[in-house]
């Protein structure tokens, strides 16, 4: 007997396919559908185990004899932002944010649109249409933003949108499902780094304690920009730790 409210979904595993991140190597996932009253709650309590929310389903990878995806999230009240961040703060202050109802746009497609097609030309979104990207913003069972980064804009009108960021609200943070931006700008370098620097700063700012940024691999280079966030805990054995701070 548990104090649960509610009951966990049934929960399943998809076949085995080729690792997107680590080369020669397969992945498999588990995963479960969200509905229902209780989609937040289980949400929330599936998030803090490691899984990651796309659409109406959570997921995390259960792949035969490799461990390399870590779940990793930054403890607001301790994050310190170094020189470089510190300039990125600095240097992006000026951006109108605004924090928006989980509606897709054209502008916001046609940013994600070149985006992958600079960083991820590849990857397994590359096919995806406008369709797909309104699914991807709008079939969410939980409480969802997309957070909108644009420049100032000029008689009341607003300015061009340069970064996105799809964020889920939860009791104990913020979790980022995905975020883009306009890689071609040459006046707003680092965008990326910036968007995870605003979102531990507003999560700070409302009292809540993390911020989620979703897997990191140790031996991918793509994902060696979540290990510039100190302090940065890791899910290790089921227990939420502090990376060490070689670990880079």
């Amino acid at each position: 007997m548990t104090d649960q409210s509610y009951r966990f979904p049934r929960f399943f595993v998809t076949a085995p396919s080729p690792c997107p991140y680590l080369p020669g190597r397969t992945e498999r996932k588990v995963f479960a559908e969200l509905k229902g009253d209780d989609a937040q709650a289980m949400s929330e309590a599936l998030g803090r185990i490691g899984f990651r929310r796309s659409q109406n389903v959570v997921y995390r990878p259960s792949c035969d004899n490799c461990q390399a995806c870590i779940s990793v999230r930054v403890p607001t009240a301790r994050f310190a932002a170094g020189r470089s961040q510190r300039r990125l703060l600095t240097r992006h202050a000026d951006l109108d944010v605004h924090a928006c109802e989980p509606w897709a746009t054209d502008e916001q497609w046609q940013l994600l649109r070149r985006y992958l097609a600079v960083r991820h030309p590849g990857g397994g979104m590359a096919a995806m249409d406008s369709h797909d990207f309104g699914d991807m913003v709008e079939q969410s069972p939980v409480d969802t933003v997309i957070v909108e980064y644009r420049e100032p804009g000029a008689d009341g009108k607003l300015g061009k949108l340069v970064g996105c960021c799809l964020t889920d609200k939860q009791a104990d943070g913020l979790s980022m499902i995905y975020s883009f931006y306009d890689p071609e700008c040459a006046e707003r370098p680092g965008m990326g780094n910036f968007i995870i620097l605003d979102h531990v700063s507003r999560a700070a700012r409302a009292g809540m304690p993390h911020v989620y940024l979703g897997y990191w691999i140790e031996a991918c280079e793509r994902m060696a920009y979540k290990a510039k966030f100190r302090p940065l805990e890791a899910l290790i054995g089921g227990i939420w730790q502090e990376l060490p701070q070689d670990q880079d």
